[in-house]
């Protein structure tokens, strides 16, 4: 009887793969500037600070949320990307989903970091894909910047999907984003759009660039592809 149930429920999960529960929008931004592996430097501080007054936080003077909804989720990966949307995520009292791929002195131990970013990136996008609770909703994914788009890394594990451009499917999109995130870009958000409901393909793309006034109006804003141009002393690592 035990082999019969375990046969039934194995020809249900070919016939019936798991729903997608999709969310209607997905904000993507890289972490902030760093100072070293563990800590985001001065500028990485205040752009955190800034997002959230300005961009993402409740209440913020620009709010990429429509009146009346919020984030869904904050989504986080490495250390970096932990400081840079924690004030963001505070202010609306929600906690940070983290798959988490941070430094452990002695990599080797827990495998290739590389290795360990492309698999809790994977994992990542495949939980946002299909989780009921973000359906319709909107996420907010903080990421690392070679795990977003870029050409190499996705070049070198030919048959694989590792990148938030490939599993995202914004590679499907009749006008995809750049193939590759910059390394000198800390200022942009990828807004995707998903306007079919159950269907994990986007519908709509949009570059926006973070522009800081006020008490955060020296934050770098450097074009796209364009090198950043940081205060002295600041700290930060190039």
């Amino acid at each position: 009887m035990r082999a019969r149930l375990g046969l039934l429920l194995a020809l249900f999960a070919l016939i019936c793969p798991p729903a997608f529960a999709v969310p209607a929008k997905i904000i993507i931004l890289r972490h902030g500037e760093k100072q070293n592996g563990f800590q985001l430097c001065s500028v990485g501080v205040a752009r955190a600070l800034a997002l959230a007054g300005q961009y993402l936080g409740k209440g913020a003077t620009d709010s990429l949320f429509a009146p009346g909804e919020g984030p869904a989720a904050f989504y986080t990966i490495t250390l970096h990307t932990i400081e840079l949307v924690s004030p963001s995520a505070q202010s609306w009292s929600a906690p940070l989903v983290m798959w988490s791929a941070i430094p452990e002195g002695n990599s080797t131990v827990y495998g290739d970091t590389v290795t360990i970013l492309n698999a809790r990136t994977q994992q990542a996008a495949a939980d946002i894909l299909t989780n009921p609770l973000y359906d319709g909703k909107i996420v907010v994914l903080t990421w690392e910047h070679k795990h977003i788009a870029n050409k190499k890394l996705e070049a070198a594990y030919p048959g694989q999907k590792i990148t938030l451009r490939q599993l995202l499917n914004l590679d499907q999109l009749a006008s995809p984003p750049p193939d590759t995130w910059k390394g000198d870009n800390y200022d942009y958000f990828w807004i995707v759009t998903y306007g079919n409901a159950g269907s994990p393909v986007p519908t709509d793309f949009t570059v926006m660039k973070q522009h800081f006034h006020g008490t955060h109006g020296e934050i770098p804003h450097n074009d796209w592809g364009k090198p950043e141009t940081l205060p002295k002393n600041s700290g930060c690592k190039s």
